[in-house]
């Protein structure tokens, strides 16, 4: 609903949960551009007004680790905290995760790292997230915590644009041995990382990808905004993919779930 505050729950509760637009700067996570001072304030201010209805649904819903919430709560004093993934939404993956008893997972974009966390905190002793990123001073904010949890050893953190890590890895004959994937990066990429993750996922496992209605700018994408039309056109050719399965969910700032088929 592109009425949807925001932010939808107290900054103590639950900054860094879903709100439209949550992730317009995530072209900085694992492509190619920097952040420009002061955009984040493009989508309006982060202590926006609360619904109720999203409280209730946190309130009754939401189980997170109190190390995720430590990394949640470090986030949300950070510049730029409003790129990280709506705890909700991880929750949903871990849970996913759990279901198809994943041992290997992607993550493209790992910002502060609370989803590779997330993650890392329901595979098991041997599994491991390979988290792709290009920025490592945000990761810095997440590794602490990461050890704090006794997980730092199932994430392999690469700082280096995320196509060449999935390249490396399809090279190194890794196609098909994921069982699930996230993609949260630069949008521009979104097309390429799908295909890639698609090649490197098993059949029968997962790709979610973040901010598929980025902030509503996907009802009419403007022709200068590549990241809308990228995401416009991804979501397009998903509708038609014979290749899998999809769910499109209104969470967050909308997460579609591909089923490799």
């Amino acid at each position: 609903d592109s009425e949807m505050p925001l932010l939808s729950v107290p900054k103590e509760v639950a900054v860094g949960t879903a709100m439209l637009g949550v992730a317009f700067a995530t072209g900085m996570l694992a492509g190619k551009r920097r952040p420009t001072p002061n955009t984040h304030h493009a989508h309006g201010d982060v202590k926006a007004a609360p619904s109720p209805l999203r409280q209730y649904i946190l309130d009754h819903s939401l189980r997170e680790h109190p190390i995720l919430k430590k990394l949640r709560l470090l986030t949300a004093d950070h510049p730029w905290g409003r790129m990280m993934v709506s705890c909700e939404q991880a929750q949903l993956m871990a849970n996913l995760v759990k279901l198809i008893k994943a041992k290997k997972v992607l993550e493209i974009g790992v910002f502060t790292g609370y989803n590779a966390l997330n993650m890392a905190l329901v595979l098991p002793d041997n599994g491991r997230v390979v988290a792709c990123d290009i920025n490592e001073d945000y990761a810095k904010i997440g590794k602490p915590l990461w050890k704090e949890a006794g997980v730092e050893h199932k994430i392999d953190l690469r700082i280096k644009p995320a196509i060449q890590t999935l390249d490396e890895l399809l090279a190194n004959g890794e196609a098909e041995t994921f069982d699930f994937a996230f993609i949260d990066a630069d949008k521009e990429s979104y097309n390429e990382y799908y295909e890639k993750c698609l090649r490197l996922i098993k059949k029968g496992g997962i790709i979610a990808i973040d901010n598929v209605l980025w902030n509503g700018k996907v009802l009419k994408p403007r022709k200068d905004d590549l990241a809308a039309q990228s995401i416009h056109h991804l979501n397009e050719k998903l509708l038609r993919d014979a290749r899998v399965n999809i769910s499109m969910l209104p969470m967050g700032d909308g997460v579609t779930l591909a089923f490799k088929l």
